[in-house]
């Protein structure tokens, strides 16, 4: 027997109030942050030019994941996303440890994109210490967050605006670097690809090792189907949003990477460093590091406001399902979860606190607990989809849209995370990263079988 809330999952306090351009933009701003400006430099070094098959490999799990959300979105648009889903497909604990993992997840980011987002700055300006600053961009996305979805999605359209410039304005100048169209830059043409060792000079375990680092990457995408449930039309507006984003973030992705092991040996120590730089660096543009550095900021920043925006969101749906406190349901006339908002950036505060107090032990400590956690969700995700989908088809329900391929892509999927998770077990450090967020997701579901018994009222069982 499972329990399910008497009321709706889907948005009943909440104002629709984002537009599929808004929406859209949010889900390329997740996907492109940090890890791809800066992290991506240690998966060329592993893996050489062919991290480019790591990229898309790591792509094309994305585009099946988002394909299954979609599909459960137009359906069934909620709040709480993957979370609604793996409790309606697998019950209530399994929808309960989701949905607390998700957002203790965001939580511990948010808290490490505000120290990384200070420590820049303070960098820039060392009058001023990095807590100050810290606090100033946490107040700052709280308040844009408690004005409304509407402002929200105002400030995140423009933050991942910035990227989106940035990432093309870095594909032309890299292709006209390649072409010779550089003025003082002789061509470079491609054959940095196959030079130094070849294409692949580690071989497919150097394929298989940068996966580990690319696929977390992309984590971010999934916002959209939690922003989706605030459009006007999530059935509607899904469908169009997911293909967008897909195809330019692959291109984005791909053709980084591409221009810089044509531009740069994927073995220059620069490379490793910061790639984006390395490549503007080699083609003299001027004012490179300050450049990166205020991308970087403005990366984490935009994923800091997309994450206070996740967590809260995820938080509401929680307490409109009976899983988490009734207070997290409150909203303002806005129809902003104000206490899910505060919530979130409140014990954001406190992991800053305990990461200033212990920095070299309390946030790296905390990231490696929820490190592995994006293979949860999307491995939920993928059995939530197979669920529910043959249930729908048993019974003859009519969908708004139906993912492709079905079941054989959705069992790929799996088959695809289940070869990254057997590549994360291969690897010391990446094992003990999976290792405690398997932990934590146990833990997770043993609190949400003991809550059972006292879930509040409103909440009955199913049948």
């Amino acid at each position: 027997m499972t329990e399910v809330p008497t009321t709706t999952t889907t948005t009943k306090g909440l104002h629709p109030g984002l537009t599929r351009r808004q929406i859209s933009m949010m889900g390329l701003g997740g996907a492109i942050g940090a890890g791809l400006f800066v992290g991506s430099g240690q998966a060329i070094s592993i893996a050489g030019p062919a991290v480019l098959v790591s990229y898309l490999v790591a792509g094309g799990i994305v585009v099946l994941v988002m394909a299954m959300l979609a599909e459960m979105v137009a359906a069934r648009p909620s709040s709480g996303a993957f979370s609604s889903y793996a409790q309606k497909a697998m019950g209530r604990s399994a929808g309960s440890a989701v949905g607390w993992l998700y957002w203790i997840q965001l939580v511990v980011v948010i808290a490490a994109e505000a120290t990384g987002a200070g420590g820049i700055v303070a960098g820039w300006v060392p009058a001023i210490p990095a807590w100050v600053w810290v606090l100033v961009f946490v107040a700052a996305l709280t308040t844009v967050n408690l004005f409304g979805v509407r402002n929200y999605g105002r400030f995140e359209f423009w933050f991942a605006a910035i990227k989106v410039a940035a990432i093309i304005a870095f594909l032309i100048i890299g292709v006209c670097a390649i072409l010779g169209l550089v003025p003082g830059v002789p061509a470079t043409g491609v054959g940095n690809v196959v030079a130094h060792d070849g294409f692949a000079p580690n071989g497919m375990t150097g394929v298989a090792a940068a996966l580990l680092i690319v696929v977390f990457a992309f984590g971010g995408t999934e916002v959209v189907a939690i922003a989706a449930a605030e459009s006007d039309d999530p059935s509607r507006n899904i469908r169009r949003i997911v293909r967008e984003v897909l195809v330019r973030i692959l291109i984005f992705y791909v053709g980084s990477i591409f221009v810089i092991v044509a531009v740069l040996p994927w073995n220059d120590p620069a490379v490793k460093a910061g790639p984006f730089s390395a490549v503007l660096d080699t083609l003299n543009v001027p004012g490179v590091g300050l450049v990166m550095d205020l991308i970087v900021v403005i990366a984490l920043l935009s994923a800091m406001n997309a994450n206070i925006y996740g967590a809260s969101r995820m938080a509401y749906s929680l307490g409109e399902r009976g899983l988490a406190p009734l207070a997290a349901t409150r909203t303002t006339v806005n129809g902003v979860p104000f206490v899910a908002v505060l919530a979130s950036v409140v014990f954001g505060f406190v992991t800053v606190a305990l990461n200033w107090a212990f920095p070299d032990t309390v946030l790296p400590a905390l990231l490696n607990v929820v490190g592995s956690t994006l293979l949860v969700i999307w491995t939920s995700t993928a059995v939530s989809q197979i669920i529910l989908r043959r249930r729908a088809d048993r019974s003859g329900e009519v969908m708004p849209m139906r993912m492709w391929g079905f079941p054989w892509l959705s069992w790929l999927c799996l088959v695809l995370l289940a070869g990254v998770i057997a590549l994360t077990m291969i690897d010391p450090a990446a094992r003990i990263q999976l290792l405690l967020t398997i932990g934590l997701t146990a833990l997770l579901l043993i609190v949400a079988r003991l809550t059972r018994a006292v879930a509040r009222p409103g909440v009955v069982r199913e049948p």
